[in-house]
């Protein structure tokens, strides 16, 4: 765990302020060993949105093959404010991080990292309380502009916010729409784009993703 820690439990004012000042924090270059083992975040929702179910799925980073995988419940406290969602998700995403077995060594997020209004989306969030390198895969975007995507799978193009580039917009599958990914936390965008790209086979998705999202909002979760 890092040294970072503050409450949850707090309204969407409060929750913007504590973005302001954890989001110099954020460590922008490759500080990561060697990754092994490879982790996908994902959060769903029942009984109408009241109840937070997060799942992490750790999958062989060369097989792609999951080794572990953990789902947590909680009550749902934070309400749905737009570019506030780690208030709402991270609680419960901790839950199951406590539940592995098997530690990841990088941590791919459904969701953004630096590549939000104020430089602290979930994958960035989560990568500092838990001090684990992190990475945003985004599959629409929050905030930022940016020039056509070349078809060809692997091919990108920079997202901006004015003159800083945020994060790249990668095709990972030709043919379909691109994913935003951007730095997490302890880790570069060249790297954050090899690392995504690697998770990624035959779909649009991350393996990292598929299998995160199938354990939190598909019906293997229902009895889980």
């Amino acid at each position: 765990m890092s040294n970072v820690d503050h409450p949850w439990n707090v309204t969407p004012r409060q929750a913007v302020e504590i973005q302001q000042s954890l989001r110099g924090l954020i460590e922008r270059e490759d500080r990561l060993g060697p990754v092994r083992r490879i982790a996908g975040v994902d959060v769903g929702f029942e009984d109408e949105g009241r109840t937070t179910r997060a799942a992490v799925a750790v999958l062989d980073a060369r097989s792609l093959e999951l080794v572990d995988c953990a789902i947590a419940r909680r009550p749902t406290r934070f309400p749905y404010v737009p570019g506030l969602l780690s208030f709402r998700e991270i609680p419960a995403i901790l839950d199951a991080l406590a539940r592995l077995r098997t530690a990841p060594d990088l941590l791919l997020c459904d969701g953004q990292g630096i590549a939000h209004p104020r430089r602290l989306g979930i994958a960035s969030h989560l990568g500092l309380v838990v001090g684990l390198p992190s990475i945003g895969v985004g599959k629409t975007r929050l905030c930022g502009t940016h020039g056509r995507v070349p078809e060809r799978k692997g091919a990108w193009t920079p997202l901006r916010d004015g003159e800083e580039i945020i994060g790249a917009v990668l095709r990972t599958r030709a043919g379909v729409k691109p994913l935003y990914v951007s730095i997490g936390h302890r880790i570069g965008l060249d790297t954050a784009i090899e690392q995504v790209l690697r998770a990624t086979t035959r779909y649009r998705l991350p393996e990292t993703t598929r299998w995160a999202h199938r354990l939190a909002s598909g019906p293997a979760a229902a009895g889980a």
